[in-house]
């Protein structure tokens, strides 16, 4: 139970409670009825405001629309004014262009196109809104007047610009290629920039407004006689240089000015030339391999004057110059191929300046026209070269057939890059290259061909035989004409794969050997055909040399001819890579040349037979010494001195007259058969020289031994 006390406070607490809670609720009973009496107020208030809004909102809207109304109307007057004033100007085009136009666009190319512009769109205007206005016709006229005096300008423009490259430049881009060290290569400037700048823009306009293709014709036709005339003036220039001074072309140097050009000694391409300097050895230098390294020895007496005089006309062209002048034949070899290169750069620099004039899909057919005089010349050249060695095949002239090989085989190294330059060309003028190519691989197969058959039926027997059995012209050009061809092996092996000549040498297509193109073969296939080839030639020569040896009457001296001839083919094949090339499908052809020549130096040792047999000791009887001999006997002694006596004198006196060109294999041959006679002489002469057969010793023992070696030493020797 609560006491009194307590419960006496907590009620006054209570009480106090209570009493803030009453006046807290009077308060906020106040605060409501103020607040209702504000938005009571404010209420009123924006009910005044939207009734005036309103009012003000009928008030301007009328207002406002009239106003747009007025402006409307303003503007369409503005507008009407603006076309009234475009409309007027159309009729006032031909009288403010038609000065400019009459006076023609030269020297102020950009303010006539703009009033050729005027033009077109005074055209345009007249052409839709009134075509039967007499003004339209006026404005075409001067508009076709304007367009004739920019395709005038045009052609005035590529007429007076347009320049021959002059050849010493054609030389410094070729040459440019094969330098080592040269800044990168500028291109050739065939229109000064503002011509250029001014002719591109003519021809867009011609395009796009005029209408006009003609100036495509006009374009190529004059670009087309530039490059023709480009060419011809390097091919003159190298006939006017190289009878003038030899040298072919000086070009610049680069980095040095233009007008001071050094000169530069041309490339050969090795064909004629080269044989030229094969004849100098062997007139200089000789087949024992001294001086130089040379195979050839100087021929002796009248025998050098022939082979030289015979190898001097058999490298001669058919003008028929002789070797060691500037061969004309040659010169037009390095000439056609210079211009090869030369139409492939010019090509490549025309189709540049092209894509800068004519439209992108009028450049193939415009360019395909450009080329053609100066593509159509070259291969007209080409094919007169593939006649002339046509001919020369004919006059068994194969000498001359070599031209061929040089041109052809820069033909098809230049082919990737003709192909490149001719892409999006017609499908006749792609053709004409490999037509060509094709052309001379046929000839020049021919020409092989030909040659391997005409060394076996060459029916000279007598005449030009060497009456001292020394090398045969037709050897000596054999092998010449084969060491030709190591500089040309690809060439010379693709020319027997096109003819599929596998079949002739019986060489089986292997399919890794060759590829998509029927005409192209592996190297390694061509070298073969190469060295097959090589092979038949040096079988039907072996052949004709056996036939020809036939017409010396004696077995000596055809043994002497087959062993030169054999010798100076071996010495041939082993100073050069020929024997490299014969080994692909020869492996013994050394061995086997080497067993001939030791053949017939046998055969040439039996010739002394008929002096040695009188002295040999089988063919002596046997005396007694000290037996007194008979008359018989003595007889027999003296017939053997002499018959000894004569065959020496008489096979000295004629061998004398022979050759033997190679310095080591006549040594060796005299050294050998000087063993054998003074070794039999110089017995016999020891057994009879004190038995006493004649009161008449010097009459039958004319000779020491010493005298019969000297006299063996002075075989095959004109001169002792």
């Amino acid at each position: 139970m609560i006491p009194p006390q307590e419960a006496s406070v907590r009620r006054r607490e209570i009480e106090d409670k209570l009493k803030q809670e009453e006046e807290t609720l009077s308060f906020i009973r106040d605060s409501l009825e103020k607040s209702d009496q504000l938005t009571k107020n404010m209420v009123s208030i924006l009910s005044s405001f939207e009734s005036r809004l309103m009012k003000l909102e009928n008030s301007i809207i009328p207002v406002h629309k009239q106003t747009e109304n007025l402006q409307r109307l303003q503007e369409n007057v503005e507008k009407t004014l603006s076309c009234l004033d475009h409309v007027i100007s159309y009729y006032h085009v031909a009288a403010d262009t038609e000065k400019i136009i009459r006076e023609g666009p030269t020297g102020r190319l950009e303010e006539y196109l703009g009033s050729m512009a005027k033009i077109q769109k005074a055209v345009e205007y007249f052409q839709d809104n009134n075509p039967d206005s007499p003004e339209l016709n006026k404005v075409k006229l001067l508009f076709e007047r304007g367009k004739e005096s920019l395709e005038s300008e045009f052609r005035s423009l590529m007429t007076r610009h347009s320049k021959v490259v002059s050849p010493i430049l054609i030389l410094d881009l070729i040459s440019s290629e094969e330098e080592l060290e040269v800044q990168e290569e500028a291109p050739l400037e065939h229109l000064p920039e503002s011509v250029l700048q001014d002719v591109i823009r003519i021809s867009r306009w011609l395009v796009e407004y005029g209408r006009n293709q003609d100036f495509m014709n006009v374009y190529y036709q004059i670009r087309s006689s530039q490059l023709d005339r480009s060419i011809k003036g390097l091919r003159e220039h190298f006939r006017k240089s190289s009878s003038s001074s030899g040298v072919p072309y000086s070009p610049a140097i680069p980095n040095k000015r233009k007008d001071t050009p050094t000169k530069k000694p041309v490339k050969r391409p090795g064909t004629i030339r080269k044989a030229q300097n094969l004849l100098k050895q062997y007139s200089q230098h000789g087949l024992d391999g001294k001086k130089g390294g040379s195979n050839l020895i100087p021929l002796e007496g009248h025998e050098h004057d022939f082979r030289v005089k015979h190898l001097s006309e058999a490298l001669n062209d058919k003008h028929g110059l002789l070797a060691g002048r500037d061969d004309m034949l040659d010169v037009e070899t390095d000439a056609y191929i210079h211009c090869i290169s030369a139409f492939v750069k010019l090509a490549q620099s025309e189709y540049q300046l092209l894509m800068d004039v004519i439209p992108e899909h009028h450049q193939k057919k415009t360019f395909d026209s450009l080329i053609q005089d100066a593509l159509d010349g070259l291969m007209l050249e080409g094919e007169n070269i593939v006649s002339a060695a046509r001919k020369a095949i004919i006059r068994h002239d194969f000498s001359a057939v070599l031209t061929v090989f040089p041109i052809l085989r820069h033909l098809k190294q230049t082919k990737p890059e003709f192909d490149q330059v001719l892409q999006g060309t017609a499908a006749s003028t792609k053709n004409k290259l490999p037509s060509l190519i094709t052309s001379m691989e046929t000839v020049g197969a021919k020409a092989l061909e030909d040659f391997a058959d005409n060394i076996k039926n060459d029916p000279d027997k007598e005449y030009n035989m060497p009456k001292d059995g020394t090398v045969h012209e037709l050897t000596s050009n054999a092998i010449l004409f084969l060491q030709q061809l190591l500089d040309f092996q690809e060439t010379a092996g693709a020319m027997l794969a096109s003819q599929v000549l596998g079949d002739t040498y019986n060489i089986p297509l292997d399919p890794r050997e060759t590829s998509s193109s029927a005409t192209s073969y592996s190297s390694e296939f061509s070298k073969r055909l190469l060295s097959t080839y090589i092979c038949k030639v040096l079988g039907n020569l072996q052949l004709n040399l056996l036939s020809k040896s036939k017409v010396y009457e004696d077995p000596a001296l055809s043994a002497i001819f087959l062993h030169n001839n054999y010798n100076y083919i071996l010495k041939a094949l082993e100073k050069s890579e020929l024997i490299q090339l014969v080994a692909v499908t020869q492996k013994t052809a050394e061995r086997s040349y080497r067993e001939h020549i030791e053949q017939q130096i046998q055969t040439y040792q039996r010739s002394w037979l008929k002096v040695t047999d009188y002295i040999t000791e089988k063919n002596i009887p046997v005396f007694q010494p000290g037996v007194k001999l008979r008359d018989k006997e003595r007889q027999m002694i003296k017939e053997r001195f002499k018959g000894f006596n004569d065959g020496l004198e008489e096979l000295c006196k004629i061998q004398k007259a022979w050759a033997i060109p190679d310095t080591e294999q006549r040594d060796k041959i005299r050294q050998a058969q000087k063993n054998i006679v003074q070794e039999t002489y110089g017995a016999f002469l020891h057994r009879y020289s004190n038995v006493p057969f004649t009161k008449n010793t010097e009459k039958y023992i004319k000779y020491r031994v010493e005298q019969v070696g000297d006299m063996i030493d002075r075989l095959f020797d004109t001169s002792a």
